[in-house]
């Protein structure tokens, strides 16, 4: 991922130096396991862990030289740890193991390890949608289906509903992070021919893992569960993101990015506040789904094991755990900092339309006074067509209207903000335990 988009605390679990820390930390783990199972000297398991290298720029350097002539990265950094440790005891590290062993029961511990990360941040970007929508619960704004004015809501309605499915994402993260807390050390196709099953289980137990069945390597679909869970994320931030882009608009102008100050919206035109990161989030959800797709490719392998998983997930996991938590941080702030201007949302809403929202209600009460269904919504579908193209207030034109039979005091009620919006605290009522 480049830097732009990696945030340091997810960028250094993935880096070089993180992962053949992680990959000896299993190394070293195995070796106890196996001096508890009686095969390997205990005072060779401690002179291993006594000598082990310490992992740096160095160490990855020296990794990466031995690479260059074994053209295999695990039997390279097996090679350099075994000659740091010296011998006889550097012989003990890697006994009875495969590749896949190391590299995936580390890597699922790393991503159990990106996926706490994530659910801190899900977690929070849950709480300042919570905030906003009972801050804003009482904020009239126009209601839109098909991109038009329909009928009145709030603010608070719309961060409510963000809200819980913020939170499904959050359910969705954690049983994610379940999947991949998993770890094996079966070796080659997973029969544990060489390898004692009580050396596994060391090693898990110490990681936080589960130890489970497997072929040569642990069952892909789990990684791609943590994927979908990465790009399920990426799309509720799009949705918040892209509803940020159309109230923001010059016609609208019923919220606004946060603006810091001397931040500047375009090169060349300075009255210029454009929705810049919510138009950034909804780029990067597609890349998102992209990493899904090349995770669901990896699902089927050949037979016990091949490796055509491998070059895929340097890439999409490291870049999907860094991506999603970008996203997360960046989405609360958007929420958090969004400026609201309930002053136009309002005159949207009652003089922008016409009054036109309150078409429902003119008709049920129409439909309450007598006439059938069908009479009705062709004196309103009339009178709301006359209003549009006339620029007139829709009520006037209903109360101009001999065909409609509703007193003063019928169409105050039909027109009544108030009574539209009277059920409203329901969304908010509905937030009770989210995030937790």
């Amino acid at each position: 991922m480049i830097p732009r988009y990696a945030p340091e605390e997810m960028a250094e679990l993935f880096s070089d130096q993180a992962r053949f820390a992680m990959w000896l930390r299993v190394e070293l783990l195995a070796t106890d396991g196996w001096v508890d199972v009686g095969d390997v000297p205990a005072e060779a398991a401690v002179a291993c862990r006594a000598r082990s290298p310490q992992i740096d720029g160095a160490f990855v350097e020296a990794v990466a030289a031995r690479e260059r002539v074994t053209d295999h990265d695990v039997a390279a950094f097996v090679d350099v740890v075994q000659t740091a440790i010296g011998q006889p005891e550097g012989s003990w590290i890697h006994y009875g193991l495969t590749s896949s062993d190391v590299v995936d029961t580390a890597l699922c511990a790393t991503l159990t390890r990106a996926s706490d990360l994530l659910i801190e941040a899900c977690s929070q970007l849950v709480g300042a949608l919570k905030a906003r929508a009972v801050e804003c619960i009482d904020t009239p704004v126009t209601g839109r289906t098909h991109g038009m004015h329909a009928e009145p809501t709030t603010f608070g309605a719309k961060f409510s509903l963000w809200a819980l499915q913020a939170d499904r994402d959050l359910q969705r993260l954690r049983a994610a992070r379940h999947r991949v807390a998993v770890g094996k050390l079966s070796g080659a196709v997973g029969t544990y021919s060489n390898i004692d099953p009580r050396v596994e289980e060391h090693v898990c137990r110490a990681l936080g893992l589960a130890p489970i069945p497997a072929t040569q390597v642990v069952a892909r679909d789990r990684h791609a569960e943590y994927l979908y869970a990465c790009a399920s994320v990426g799309a509720t931030i799009e949705l918040i993101a892209t509803e940020v882009r159309h109230m923001a608009r010059s016609e609208l102008g019923e919220v606004e990015e946060p603006f810091k100050p001397g931040q500047k919206g375009s090169s060349a035109m300075p009255h210029k506040r454009n929705p810049i990161l919510s138009e950034r989030l909804c780029g990067l959800a597609r890349v998102l789904r992209g990493y899904l797709s090349a995770g669901l490719e990896d699902v089927a392998l050949w037979h016990e094991r091949d490796i055509s998983h491998s070059s895929v997930e340097r890439v999409v996991l490291p870049d999907a755990s860094m991506l999603t938590l970008y996203m997360l941080q960046k989405a609360r702030g958007l929420v958090e900092g969004l400026v609201i201007h309930p002053d136009r949302a309002l005159a949207t809403l009652v003089e922008g339309s016409h009054g036109l929202v309150f078409s429902q209600s003119v008709l049920l009460a129409l439909v309450s006074g007598g006439l059938s269904r069908d009479a009705a919504y062709r004196i309103v579908q009339r009178d709301a067509r006359a209003a549009w193209e006339e620029g007139r207030p829709f009520r006037q034109v209903l109360a101009e209207d001999p065909e409609v039979t509703l007193s003063p005091a019928a169409l105050d009620d039909a027109f009544d903000l108030s009574r539209s919006l009277r059920h409203v605290h329901r969304f908010t009522d509905a937030l009770e335990g989210l995030g937790q």
